[in-house]
């Protein structure tokens, strides 16, 4: 099937035997059951990652509802399992906690990620350790205890791209972990490009209504039932109302990339002219966000919209818009945040569906004041 339509069907293709037409949400915390020697046998498979067909025993061992997100999610990245998490960031942690229990606590990682992926990854809290490298210095980083490639592609914030192919390539046997938020599988699959662990934080295009919050791994299923011995213990699960509206948000993510994409498209090439922006930042596959770096203070720009969102986040049906070095990168050392091209003059904008034409009236008239306002670099506040 083409992956619009299996973003309508996947999850959802036992409902005509059921007889219903809504996916059924199961907010039950535990399951009852006469055969204890059943559950016991049970027990023992769900506590070695096992997924069983049928009720689970407790909620936090698996969930119904959850678990239809899950095979969706795959289906779209072109793998055979998903796990699930409370946040993008659990799932991250869990990829993490899974390099160090194997042994190979070494991670290599490509800068620019999300600000507090790069905080979490550079901190060691999960006992792993970190050599950061160029792209093409990945391959003479690695050790034998490397046990995690990480990078994000498109970036957060810049948009920068990396060649997959090339990237895996380098990897050799190391798993390769790509973080897909941004371009989701509408734009990408990495799997295609030799990558082997796909995340998302779900809370932002998955979802795609600002609504819901979520993460999720991509992968085969060995390593999937190592992330749900982990998601067991740690007990980061998915809540199955997140998981129902997670399964909805697919049904139309290619429709949402699609037209979100168009106008950002547009509004960087609108950017790209205006006198008040330096230069723009915007991904040769497309997508949703859109970056630019402004001549005028950006904090006056975020302050003078009116339709777009100053907000964190992104991925919503409405346009968002934030300061990286005050908000998502703020974690990040500053000479990190620069050597990696997060500028103080960089904003980040996730496109939305509004008309194009009104949300350029909004940028432009915002990107004016901020040169009117006087001031043309503004530093992050201090913290």
């Amino acid at each position: 099937m083409q992956l619009e339509t299996t973003a309508v069907h996947a999850g959802r293709e036992d409902l005509v035997d059921l007889g219903v037409h809504a996916v059924p949400l199961d907010l039950s915390t535990t399951y009852p059951s006469r055969d204890s020697r059943e559950e016991a046998l049970r027990l023992d498979a769900f506590a070695s990652g096992a997924q069983l067909p049928g009720a689970p025993i407790y909620g936090r061992l698996g969930n119904p509802t959850v678990a239809r997100f899950e095979s969706a999610l795959a289906a779209l990245e072109g793998l055979p399992a998903a796990v699930s998490f409370a946040s993008g960031m659990a799932a991250l942690s869990a990829c993490l906690l899974a390099a160090v229990s194997s042994g190979r606590p070494h991670v290599v990682a490509v800068r620019p990620l999300y600000g507090t992926s790069d905080h979490l990854i550079a901190s060691g809290l999960l006992g792993n350790q970190l050599t950061w490298a160029d792209p093409d210095g990945v391959a003479a980083a690695i050790r034998p205890d490397t046990g995690l490639v990480i990078v994000e592609t498109p970036a957060n914030p810049t948009l920068s791209e990396i060649d997959l192919r090339a990237l895996a390539d380098a990897c050799g046997s190391v798993p390769l972990l790509v973080d897909n938020t941004f371009a989701t599988p509408v734009l990408q699959r990495p799997v295609e490009c030799g990558a082997s662990i796909v995340l998302h934080s779900a809370t932002k295009f998955l979802g795609g209504h600002g609504d819901v919050l979520g993460g999720v791994v991509a992968c085969d299923e060995s390593y999937a039932r190592v992330l749900r011995q982990i998601r067991i213990v740690t007990g980061g699960v998915l809540h199955p109302l997140a998981g129902y509206l997670l399964l909805r948000g697919l049904s139309t993510l290619p429709v949402r990339i699609k037209a979100q994409s168009a106008n950002a498209g547009e509004l960087a090439r609108r950017l790209a002219a205006h006198p008040g922006v330096r230069r723009v930042h915007y991904p040769r596959l497309g997508g949703p966000l859109v970056a630019f770096e402004v001549e005028g203070d950006p904090h006056a720009v975020i302050a003078a919209v009116r339709l777009v969102t100053p907000a964190v986040s992104l991925g919503s049906v409405d346009t968002l818009i934030q300061h990286p070095a005050s908000l998502s990168h703020r974690i990040v050392e500053e000479a990190d945040r620069h050597g990696c091209g997060v500028s103080d003059q960089l904003l980040r904008m996730s496109v939305g569906l509004e008309d194009v034409d009104d949300l350029w009236d909004d940028l432009d008239s915002a990107v004016l004041a901020a040169i009117s306002s006087g001031s043309r670099s503004v530093p992050a506040p201090a913290g």
